[in-house]
């Protein structure tokens, strides 16, 4: 990658000018060659991420304005800042991918999902709800052990992972993933109360998380404001009489 070439070109020089022109021990200037190398490395990350920010921020506004197509574009131009630092063509592929899942173009998704970066969980929870929607079990679990793996402290992702494994019949294994999900996040209240409900027969529940649950396409929001709307009638009835 760039950035590490760089710095590393860089802080030899600077290492091999100071022994050349000092009397000093062979450390200082080695020492004096690791500090410019750090230095020169997170100076040019901060530069690059602030560039990749900047269109992450442009495509969220062209999302807003319901202009994805635009959005996409925009981020697919940030290819060109990837042989310059690890991880970034991660990061673009899982925001285009997330982007297209949100549009349902399930098929155009998964391409970028498949290359996304395992930290970004959202991504790696619609590409294991992919993969389980095409009926390959094994790579929605091997998807779904890569993402908790990677992102141990998100109760959400934990939960997303047993609920697909309750819908393909798995569960004993959704209870597992729940009890280990609460020792990763340290305790948490709808991990909890999810466990809770399959132990004792009964369906998960992940319409508390609102839009953040809706975005994986496994539960329509419409049915959601249908039942809200009958309870607010039954109250209504209750108070009339």
């Amino acid at each position: 990658m760039y950035n590490l070439l760089i710095s590393l070109v860089f802080s030899t020089i600077v290492a091999l000018l100071v022994e050349f022109f000092t009397d000093w021990n062979f450390w200082i200037p080695s020492a004096i060659g690791l500090v410019v190398f750090t230095a020169t490395y997170i100076l040019l990350i901060r530069l690059i991420m602030k560039k990749v920010s900047a269109l992450m921020e442009t495509a969220q506004r062209d999302i807003q304005a319901g202009r994805t197509e635009k959005a996409v574009q925009n981020l697919k131009s940030g290819f060109r800042y990837a042989r310059w630092q690890f991880y970034i063509r991660g990061q673009i592929n899982a925001q285009i991918g997330m982007i297209l899942y949100l549009k349902r173009d399930f098929a155009a998704a998964m391409e970028y999902l498949q290359k996304g970066f395992v930290r970004h969980w959202v991504a790696m929870g619609m590409l294991g709800v992919s993969y389980m929607k095409r009926n390959k079990p094994a790579k929605m679990i091997e998807t779904f052990d890569k993402a908790t793996a990677a992102n141990k402290k998100e109760p959400m992702l934990w939960n997303l992972y047993a609920f697909c494994l309750e819908r393909i019949g798995e569960r004993d294994k959704a209870v597992q993933v729940l009890e280990k999900g609460l020792k990763k996040t340290g305790g948490d209240e709808r991990l909890q109360a999810n466990l809770e409900a399959l132990n004792t027969g009964r369906k998960m529940k992940m319409k508390g998380y609102g839009d953040l649950w809706y975005q994986f396409h496994l539960e329509k929001p419409g049915a959601l404001l249908k039942q809200q709307t009958r309870a607010v009638q039954g109250r209504r009835k209750i108070v009339r009489r």
